[in-house]
């Protein structure tokens, strides 16, 4: 494996993340405006295909960044924080629009699942019912893998009995799960409908009819959901014309969509790679964004954090990387680690934090029934990471001893930064033992800068682009995502005696994947 690729992978991702960070440092605390995201666009456009690699899948994130970035600009001056978190989900579905014009033989398939959806109506029901009652405890419903709870799970388990092509079958999969048919996750219109005061049949129609429109006319379908989306009892979405910008979008990347399919690229990369990578313009770099890095200690966690990263990943380079995942691989790992160094710095055990969390979503859902169905998913992510960052850290043989095959993490970026070493500073000085829980803490909802997203939609880009003709998403694989530690759905050895249980995985679908 050339050598040359992992440096690009590297150095674009990291460059991404830095002119995140700059940013939002010089911008915080003023009014966000779409321009302000320009640093962001400016490093996507540095991003370049190397050696084999396949340049139509680097236009698939480079173009979309682009497109997206200019037509908010067109249509709006800013994106209020009721609808910025929503603004990387709508690509996925202009682009499957475009394959259903492109691809007539997809299309039909689509339509084949479409109409199964209504014929798995007692799986439907099940799982949203398990999820509004929270049997499978926190979970991430827009999971990017096949765990239990996640839309991409029921999406699988239907898939599985069609008699569709398998690259179809793979397609529709990978767009609700890296790619992200709508902002809609499975089980909240019947939980809606039941807190609205219908009965479960009744609510159950209402579910198995908004799963078929996200798929049968997914533009309309969004538009549909985020003029009701209400968060924060400030009504629906009103920053922008959401109808307009599907409609811009989908003409400005079907010629990109059209050459990447040309040249061999899986549909299912297709659906996938232009959505991830959008986020960095207003939702990274947002109102919200601006507003959270306010708290100067928030500040100093990004600033140290995307210094050991960038640290630790050119520690990688120095050492050599064994393939293209062995970049991907140290830079989760990392971010996972430096998550958990935190509270180990304010002498937190990482078991009691993700049984506080675990915990106090059980109390969520016995006080708030009707909570969006998305409220804890970024929990997930903060469990997920600290629990394999924990294992990571811990001496060995218990743990990794602090290394990722072989490469030192570099804790000094967060040792020596001058917040955080004098964290005293920010409280009542003798008692500064739970500033940085604390903030952690606060991170649990929003840690897309420090798990890194920018930098993991980079370096998978360029994976894609060396395997154009695979399908690269979702996740096949077992998270080890920290809430398992306390209720065990993911158990096989068939102790798991709900319906839809794998023998060997419990209720994930990774062994069952299509």
């Amino acid at each position: 494996m050339s050598k040359a690729i992992h440096e690009a992978m590297v150095k674009q991702a990291m460059a991404a993340l830095n002119a995140d960070v700059k940013n939002i440092k010089a911008k915080r605390g003023t009014q966000f405006k779409i321009t302000d995201a320009q640093p962001y666009v400016d490093a996507v456009n540095g991003m370049k295909a190397v050696d084999n690699e396949l340049p139509e899948v680097i236009a698939l994130h480079v173009d979309s960044v682009n497109a997206h970035y200019e037509i908010l600009k067109s249509l709006t001056e800013t994106v209020r924080p009721e609808d910025d978190p929503f603004v990387e989900h709508y690509q996925t579905g202009p682009i499957m629009e475009i394959l259903y014009e492109e691809q007539p033989d997809f299309k039909a398939s689509v339509k084949k699942f479409i109409d199964a959806i209504p014929k798995n109506r007692a799986l439907i029901g099940r799982e949203a019912a398990r999820l509004y009652g929270g049997l499978y405890g926190p979970t991430c419903v827009v999971d990017f893998a096949l765990s239990p709870g996640s839309t991409a799970n029921v999406v699988n388990r239907i898939l599985a009995g069609l008699d569709i092509p398998k690259d179809h079958k793979k397609t529709i999969l990978a767009a609700k799960s890296f790619g992200m048919t709508t902002s809609y996750g499975l089980g909240a219109a019947f939980k809606a409908s039941v807190e609205g005061g219908k009965t479960l049949d009744a609510a159950l129609d209402d579910e198995i009819a908004t799963l078929q429109m996200i798929y049968d006319t997914p533009s309309e379908a969004q538009t549909k959901l985020m003029l009701g989306h209400n968060l924060g009892g400030h009504g629906g979405h009103n920053s922008f014309d959401t109808a307009e910008y599907q409609k811009q979008y989908k003409a400005r990347m079907k010629p990109t969509v059209k050459a990447a399919l040309a040249k061999g690229v899986h549909p299912g990369n297709v659906v996938c790679v232009p959505a991830y990578c959008v986020g960095d313009v207003a939702h990274h770099n947002s109102q919200t964004m601006f507003n959270f890095a306010q708290d100067p200690i928030v500040m100093a966690i990004f600033e140290a954090h995307t210094a050991a990263l960038e640290s630790t990943l050119n520690r990688g380079l120095d050492q050599g990387f064994k393939n293209e995942y062995g970049p991907v691989g140290l830079a989760v790992g990392t971010g996972a680690a430096l998550m958990a160094y935190e509270f180990l710095l304010d002498y937190m055990p990482i078991n009691s934090i993700i049984e506080l969390l675990v915990n106090r979503f059980h109390n969520m859902v016995a006080m708030n029934p009707n909570r969006d169905s998305a409220a804890e998913l970024h929990n997930v992510d903060m469990m997920m990471s600290i629990w394999r960052g924990w294992n990571i850290l811990k001496p060995k043989p218990l743990g990794k001893g602090g290394e990722i095959d072989g490469v030192k993490i570099d804790l000094g970026p967060i040792d020596k930064h001058e917040v955080l070493s004098n964290i005293h500073r920010y409280t009542y000085p003798p008692c500064a033992i739970t500033q940085r829980v604390g903030t952690m803490l606060k991170f649990a909802d929003f840690p897309c800068l420090l798990t890194s997203e920018p930098v993991t939609a980079t370096m998978l880009t360029h994976v894609v682009a060396l395997h154009p003709e695979s399908a690269s998403f979702p996740y096949r694989i077992d998270k080890d995502w920290g809430a398992t530690e306390f209720r065990w759905i993911n158990l096989g050895l068939g102790v798991n005696k709900g319906a839809g249980a794998d023998p060997v995985v419990g209720y994930e679908q990774r062994a069952a994947s299509v």
